[in-house]
């Protein structure tokens, strides 16, 4: 019989036990911090069947591939990239005092915040969980994760693996619904990770700021894709399709609308149509293709999709035969061919097979208006201009870019990951998640004779003089 999980509910036991055992040891050595990565790495090894079973099972259809690929290997080249990298993470870093200070030396120490608190989302819950994980445990820090109401399964079992490889004081794992989620976002963390939506961010960093607890927020929106023209359609259309599908679309970084160059959008549809049928040939019947996560999330889609049917707009389907599936909430993808800027679909994130396909004349009126929408948290620009593309990275403003493709940049681990304005804020990903889950303590260390003295009250000839030259080369 599974023993019972300690704190189950109780999130300020927890808290307190964390904080204590935090107390007693916080600067863990690396064995120790290799350990832990090395517990949480064994035990995505050997429950990898069951983890995937799980998210299949919340998803109510997500084809093990998928998960694999989405999940669970970008889970394990976390953890693997933190314990080949970590130990250098954790040096001092050198630094120069300025010259007046000379011979004084200083040294960055990256040191534990102490008890992190992670709060992961429904549509990629074991990476989402396992990724900020890495970064906060080879940090040196305790964790406290919250994994979302909306996958059930995942969230016992992996609370419970979790429960028989660690210690209380080490990680816990938290399954309850919103009360729970508001409770957990307003304790008095040392840094608190959140992935979601922007609306829910809003009521987090609410609550994290009572007591000043520093976040990082993954949120969303609305990530553009871009065709440039002369850039190959089929290719284009392929990634694209890829990008938004995958998962059915239920991904903070899927493309949520394209731009192509006015006279060839019934091109790029006739593209996409032929890419979603080759990735899944069975169409909703494909076993590949992954359901919407419940009733309230495809009624969501729904609403949209009839809004922009109402409305007018050109509806294009990218699969033969059946198009949805109620009490299976499954649905298949549709082009939205030039919808009004007025509808939900063009307002709101999509999370979901929906893209509207939005035709352009010259490409400064797509830079125009990406600039004047809220910054996303990806942009995907396909394009051969090496000049244009220069152009549009250093005018444009996103969380992340991948060019000539989607989603991409996310896994690399060398690259940091993070939104800009309404899409987040904070970075994660290798060492730049190591960096956000520790304080770079700043450390100078003066030598017996200090230059400094000379600057010194009582402020006489001397000083004057010394600091009419400091001025001239400050």
């Amino acid at each position: 019989m599974d023993r019972p999980l300690p704190f189950s509910s109780d999130l300020h036991a927890a808290y307190a036990h964390q904080r204590a055992a935090f107390r007693d040891d916080p600067y863990p050595a690396w064995p120790v911090r290799r350990d832990r990565l090395q517990r949480l790495l064994s035990l995505l090894r050997e429950h990898e069947q069951a983890l995937c079973a799980a998210i299949a099972d919340d998803f109510g259809q997500r084809a093990r591939a998928e998960t694999e690929v989405l999940d669970l290997v970008p889970s394990l080249a976390a953890l693997r990239h933190a314990l080949r990298h970590g130990q250098r993470w954790m040096r001092a870093r050198r630094a120069s005092p300025g010259i007046w200070f000379r011979p004084a030396s200083a040294r960055v120490l990256p040191q534990p915040l102490g008890v992190v608190g992670i709060i992961s989302p429904w549509n990629y819950p074991l990476y989402l969980a396992v990724g900020p994980l890495a970064s906060a445990l080879a940090a040196g820090n305790r964790a406290m994760l919250k994994v979302s109401e909306y996958t059930p399964a995942f969230g016992r079992l992996f609370a419970q693996l979790v429960h028989e490889r660690f210690s209380a004081d080490e990680l816990v794992v938290f399954t309850g619904g919103a009360e729970q989620a508001a409770a957990f976002s307003a304790l008095a963390l040392d840094h608190l990770l959140f992935t979601g939506s922007t609306a829910v961010g809003h009521r987090v960093m609410a609550a994290a700021a009572a007591n000043l607890v520093p976040v990082t927020l993954e949120l969303g929106g609305k990530s553009p894709a871009v065709v440039a023209p002369g850039f190959d359609l089929e290719l284009a259309a392929r990634r694209i399709v890829y990008g938004k599908l995958v998962n059915a679309g239920q991904t903070c970084v899927a493309p949520d609308h394209v731009y192509v160059p006015r006279q060839r959008q019934r091109e790029f549809a006739e593209a996409c149509a032929r890419a979603a049928r080759e990735l899944y040939p069975a169409g909703l019947g494909s076993a590949d293709y992954c359901s919407i996560i419940d009733t309230r999330q495809y009624m969501r889609l729904q609403g949209m999709l009839e809004q922009a049917r109402d409305a007018g707009a050109e509806v294009l389907p990218l699969f033969a035969g059946e198009q949805s599936q109620p009490e299976r909430h499954r649905m298949a993808p549709v082009l939205l061919m030039d919808p009004a800027q007025s509808l939900r679909a063009m307002r709101e994130e999509i999370f979901g097979p929906l893209l509207p396909v939005l035709g352009y004349d010259q490409p400064e009126q797509v830079l125009q208006r990406i600039n004047e929408q809220p910054r996303p948290l990806a942009l995907y620009w396909f394009d051969d201009d090496a000049r244009r593309i220069e152009h549009v990275l250093r005018n444009t403003h996103s969380g992340g870019v991948t060019l000539n493709d989607t989603l991409m940049h996310v896994a690399q681990d060398e690259l940091p990951f993070g939104g800009v304005g309404p899409s987040g804020m904070g970075h994660y990903h290798g060492r730049w998640g190591f960096d956000t889950f520790s304080k770079l303590k700043p450390v100078l260390r003066q030598r017996r004779l200090a230059g400094t003295a000379l600057v010194r009250p009582p402020y006489g000839a001397v000083f004057a003089r010394l600091i009419a030259i400091m001025k001239r080369w400050a």
